[in-house]
């Protein structure tokens, strides 16, 4: 179909797009793609392509980059469009534009200069991943993307482990057997998760299970293709003296070793905290 250019009020229109599957685009993102003065793109060669599978013409338009890299330099000609009274359409390379994209300073550098800022909704990855979970809706965050550096990642993944909410990221298929090892520990090894891979696309695949599950299913079958990881919220976490309880019974009858892999399965702890906690309880005194 081919989406007939209409006039559009002049501002910053952020257009969501398709995450796998071309179809996935609304009627209002092609209108506006259609009319707008400006088109912005995190790729530019992803949006030209959208625009030719569904006929939209670029006319005598340009796509600007606007990217991590070049947003400092472009935001002023962007904003001085704006100043013009043109009607400005930025796109992200996939998805809703300011989830885990370069989008926000572009909008908080026109809402703050009081121009119209306004989004055309469509494709995401992190609600269709949380669609085809099967884990709670009703309370969810959005973590983005893990640290790159061990102890930050670690740091992240503890800040996130008592929040009473599920949990939905983003990882790279090269790392993401690494980042659920990880959770296994800081976590806790039963608790449940979902992987979605390539959503909307042909090799599309959900696997469910919990975190140690997927974890060991990973390490002898690395995946490819786009990854949200969707975690189940942990539950209330057993205070000092029901661990010490649980231990001290445990450590009646096991080895430490023994006594703190099967506390922390019971109370779901990651095992090296309830291994230290043994520990001290087994010190003189």
């Amino acid at each position: 179909m081919t989406a007939e250019p209409k006039h559009l009020p002049a501002g910053l229109y952020f257009v969501a797009t398709p995450i796998g599957a071309a179809r996935d685009i609304t009627l209002r993102a092609l209108d506006i793609l259609a009319a707008a003065d400006v088109l912005v793109a995190e790729d530019t060669r992803s949006l030209r392509h959208l625009m030719e599978i569904h006929g939209v013409s670029t006319g005598q338009r340009r796509i600007l980059a606007y990217h991590d890299h070049n947003g400092p330099q472009m935001r002023p000609r962007l904003l001085q469009a704006l100043a013009d009274g043109k009607s400005v359409a930025y796109a992200s390379e996939a998805g809703t534009p300011l989830v885990a994209d370069p989008g926000f300073q572009l909008a908080k550098a026109a809402s703050e200069a009081g121009y119209r800022v306004t989004a055309a909704p469509g494709a995401s990855a992190v609600l269709a991943a949380l669609t085809v979970s099967g884990l709670p809706t009703d309370k969810f965050l959005f973590a983005g993307f893990p640290p790159a550096a061990k102890g930050a990642r670690t740091a992240w993944l503890t800040e996130l482990r008592d929040i009473p909410a599920t949990l939905v990221l983003f990882e790279s298929p090269k790392r993401v057997a690494r980042l659920l090892a990880e959770a296994v520990e800081i976590l806790g090894r039963d608790r449940q998760v979902t992987l979605c891979r390539e959503l909307t696309k042909r090799f599309e695949e959900v696997r469910r299970g919990t975190l140690a599950d997927l974890a060991s299913s990973l390490s002898d079958a690395p995946v490819k293709g786009e990854v949200v990881l969707v975690i189940d919220r942990g539950r209330a976490r057993p205070g000092a003296e029901e661990l010490e309880g649980a231990l001290q019974t445990a450590l009646r009858e096991m080895t430490v070793k023994d006594a703190a892999a099967s506390v922390a399965d019971a109370l779901g702890l990651p095992r090296r905290q309830v291994y230290q906690a043994a520990l001290r309880l087994r010190e003189p005194g």
